[in-house]
Order: structure tokens, then sequence, then C-alpha cells
């Protein structure tokens, strides 16, 4: 299993005004909206293909420069479609079976969808309209 040589920390001296934090089993800390869901390996299966509601995963790592630049939007999606779909991000690192079930090859890439079935995938920085406009479509 591959991880970061140089993980990435956040840390807010303040105290006050900070979104969650979300700590990793490796140690490293990332900021994330609380509607945005964190898959696993573990939970892939009963949380992403088999949710009544359609389901956005983000794959990323956190070593990936675009992927960071791309976390603001999931979680907006996540806060924007919170109740009527299911949107995370998967760790591409810890949870290698779920990458190679997809066959990501490149990140970040994202995946909606419905019923357990692909509906698109999107590989590489996706504008929040297009990624909304695909979920909405899987509705």
């Amino acid at each position: 299993r591959l991880k970061s040589s140089f993980p990435i920390a956040f840390f807010d001296p303040s105290g006050g005004g900070s979104p969650p934090i979300h700590v990793s089993h490796q140690g490293a800390v990332r900021m994330a909206s609380t509607a945005t869901f964190e898959f696993t390996d573990a939970n892939f299966a009963t949380e992403a293909m088999q949710s009544s509601q359609p389901v956005v995963v983000d794959f990323w790592a956190e070593w990936c420069g675009p992927c960071r630049s791309l976390a603001p939007v999931i979680d907006e999606l996540a806060t924007d479609f919170e109740g009527t779909a299911k949107v995370g991000k998967l760790d591409v690192d810890a949870n290698r079976e779920v990458a190679q079930q997809f066959s990501i090859m490149s990140i970040p890439t994202v995946v909606v969808l419905k019923d357990g079935q692909l509906v698109k995938k999107f590989v590489g920085i996706s504008s929040k309209e297009d990624l909304a406009a695909a979920v909405n479509g899987a509705m």
C-alpha cells in the first residue's frame, strides 16, 4: 500500500470558525464539509453500490494538488444535494480495491452512480455545474 511521503496537515491556531477536521487512519488531517461522506473499501458496497440515492464519489489522494483544488467543489455539492444524493470522497491510497474496481488511472476522478451503476465519469478538474448536472440527471 502506498503512502504519501509527506502528509499534509491543516491547523487553525485560532480555534474558531474552522470547518470540521477529519483525521485519516494514516494520521493526516484534512478539512471537509460535514455533508461530505467518506467512502472506504469496507463501506463502499453498502453506502454507494446499494444506495437508493444517486452517489457521487471523488477519487482523490492527499498528495494530489488538483484533488485539493476540487475538494471545495465536492464539499459544496455535498451540501447542495444533502438528503437527495450521497456525495463523498474515497482516498485511493488507503482504498485501492474500489479504485481498481472502477479502473481509476488518474486523479481526481469523479464518478456518478445510480442504483449501483456508473452513470458518468469525470477525469480531472470538473466544474460544479457539470457535476451538478450529472447528479440531477441521475435523479
